[in-house]
């Protein structure tokens, strides 16, 4: 019997691939190290939360938001970055 492949379509899913929670969605560093423009951990590189319930390096964000491309958005999910109280 032979069968004959009229059309095919493929179809993906996407998702962020996180092995470990504990690391920066930005840099993908881990929290307990430091961000890439930090030389030790501890250097003043405190996390930061959103009301989303991300967190980031402080660096990482500041970063990330003062970029045009950010809109001003969380990097992970697209809301309006609004830091946690």
């Amino acid at each position: 019997m032979k069968v004959k492949i009229n059309q095919w379509a493929g179809v993906a899913v996407w998702k962020w691939c996180v092995e470990d929670e504990e690391v920066c969605g930005i840099c993908r560093g881990a929290f307990d190290g430091c961000c890439p423009d930090c030389k030790l951990p501890g250097d003043d590189c405190p996390l930061i939360w959103g009301e989303c319930k991300h967190c980031f390096h402080m660096h990482c964000l500041l970063k990330w938001i003062s970029t045009e491309a950010s809109q001003q958005l969380c990097p992970m999910d697209r809301r309006p970055w609004v830091t946690a109280a």
